[in-house]
This record gives C-alpha cells, structure tokens and sequence, in this order.
C-alpha cells in the first residue's frame, strides 16, 4: 500500500494582517451556518500534472509561490484565516458560536506520495484509499472544533507526475458555493491577476438586523454537541466506506430527462430531477427495502437568491437549506 510522507507544516496568515479589536472581527452566525457545527468540514481538492518542463525551482518553489498567493487571497476571504468562538452558557446548558476573524492563520502542509501516479489515482475503479490522506484535518475532526483547529487547512501533495491540492474547510464558515469562489480566486491570484479580482466576497452580515424575534447570537443546545477528547487515535475513528464517482455523460442524461418527461407526460421534468429520481431509484433498489418503508432524498438549496432581497452571489458563508423528499420505497 502507498505511503504518504508529511514534508512540513506551516500556518499561513494574512498578507496585510491587522490587530483589529475583538468587537471589529466578530461575525455573527446564521441559522444557516448554525447547522453545521456538529457536522463534518467540507472538503475538494483538485489534481493537476507537473508541468513540462519543469518549473525553474522545481517544487520548493512552487510551494512558496503557493503560500504566497494564498496569504495574498487571505487578505479577501479574511475570515477563513480566524476561528470559531464561543460561549459557554453553563446554567442554560448553550453555546453560543461566532466567527472570530483573528487572522490566527489557515494550515497549510506539503506532503509526497512518492509511489503514486495521476493514472492511478483516475483509472481506478473506486477512490484509492490513499487520497483521503491528500487532505488536511482529516482526522475525524468536526465543525464546532473550529473553537481550536484551523478552519481552512490546505495541503499541496507531491505525485510521481502531479501535484494534488486538497482542501478542508469549516462549513460553519462556508458552502460549497463560497470555498469554489475562494479556491477560484486564489487561482486568478496566483496566475498573477495583480489586484484584479472577478467577485469580492461579502462577508456583512447586515441582512440580520431585519430578521425578525431572532436574537444573535443564537445558543446551541449542549446535547446537539458531541463534546469529545480532539486527540483521537485512527482507531477510535469510523471504519471508511468504498467511494466510487459515477460520471454520467451528457447525452445519458438527455435521455434520461427525455424517458422521465414521456413516462409522466409533462415536459417540465429538468435535468438534475431526472437524474436525482434515477439514483434515488436505483440505490433504493439495491438496498432491498421493503415496499411500505420511507425513503428519503436530501437536497442542499442555495438560500441566496431565494431571500427577499437575493443576497450577493458572493455572499461569502454557509447559505444552504436542506430540502428533503419523502417517498415509499414501493
């Protein structure tokens, strides 16, 4: 089995990172964000080949170059760099969370997988096991430990021909939507976009002040907590499951969306319906259910356009609501 050596670890930090006073950095989170803390992070990653030929200082500085634009991309996207806090409420049995913009830094880890190939890792069947090591923080840790840990972690992996970038990312402080508009922007950034930066994030959180018999901070019931040691042995943690992605070609599913419109006799049928139904299907056939047994299909919605007024597309946070389905599985 491959083997993944840890190279060094470093915390990465604002470029122009301010003292600033606790009241100025604090930022409040939504019902939204408040979703997540017992949750586990977010986590993407992306694979690249090395180039040809190679860069002039080779990987070292690749990784400067990396730390650099990333300190650089901080300065925007200010509060991945902080940590949670919190306030323990001991009569009431609450805690209260908050995004404490401190600048204390995001991790950043340069590692090598000196046996392991682009190939291997695309052509084979499942997801090799080894790359859920190219991701930081991955120890089991959990949301609400952003009290602690990092909440953003980065580790660049060294490949036999390529370079795997993995990320970890708090989802009490962002969504899928905002880590894609950050690792997009810290691309455009280290391409050498100078200050020109496509979307600014948002990160006011003014909209709250006309939510109505709301109060901030909202406290969280100790017991949705599961307050644990944060030191943990691989052993105390759960056994993994096989991962496969399935990639579903886009005339599969036109036709999928076209057999879906015919058998209900409508043409209103989308895309993503016809696909999600056929996967709802088809695992809830494989898993034997009896007929009369409820099954479920959650779908995370983006809350951004859907406020009254749409929040920026910017927004930069955990903006989603659960939409669940409910069906028979007969």
């Amino acid at each position: 089995m491959a083997n993944i050596s840890i190279i060094s670890t470093t915390s990465v930090v604002p470029a122009a990172s301010t003292n600033k006073p606790a009241t100025a950095r604090r930022i409040e989170l939504t019902p939204w964000e408040l979703q997540f803390p017992p949750m586990g992070p977010n986590q993407n990653g992306a694979l690249f080949l090395k180039r040809e030929p190679p860069l002039e200082n080779g990987v070292n500085g690749l990784i400067d170059h990396l730390k650099t634009s990333l300190s650089r991309t901080l300065d925007l996207f200010y509060p991945l760099a902080g940590r949670l806090g919190a306030t323990v409420n001991n009569d009431e049995k609450t805690t209260r969370f908050f995004l404490d913009s401190n600048a204390a830094g995001a991790q950043f880890i340069h590692a090598a997988a000196g046996s392991v190939t682009v190939a291997g890792v695309l052509e084979s069947v499942d997801v090799p096991r080894i790359v859920h090591s190219f991701f930081p923080l991955n120890n089991g840790v959990l949301n609400f430990e952003g009290v602690c840990q990092p909440l953003l972690g980065v580790q660049v992996t060294e490949l036999v021909d390529g370079i795997f970038i993995g990320c970890t990312v708090d989802h009490s402080v962002a969504d899928g939507a905002s880590f894609w508009h950050f690792f997009n922007t810290w691309s455009e950034i280290s391409r050498g976009s100078g200050e020109i930066i496509t979307l600014s994030p948002v990160s006011d959180r003014c909209f709250l002040n006309d939510v109505n018999n709301v109060h901030f901070p909202i406290p969280i019931p100790q017991s949705m907590l599961p307050f644990r040691p944060l030191t943990r042995s691989p052993n105390s943690l759960p056994p993994s499951l096989q991962e496969r992605v399935f990639h579903f070609r886009k005339e599969k599913i036109e036709a999928l969306k076209a057999r879906a419109n015919a058998e209900m006799g409508t043409n209103k049928i989308s895309s993503l319906q016809a696909l999600s139904a056929h996967l709802w299907r088809s695992l809830t056939r494989c898993r034997h259910l009896p007929e009369d047994q409820e099954t479920k299909y959650m779908f995370l919605i983006d809350a951004r356009p859907r406020t009254s007024p749409p929040l920026p597309a910017q927004y930069f946070g955990a903006a989603t609501q659960s939409g669940p389905v409910t069906m028979k599985a007969g």
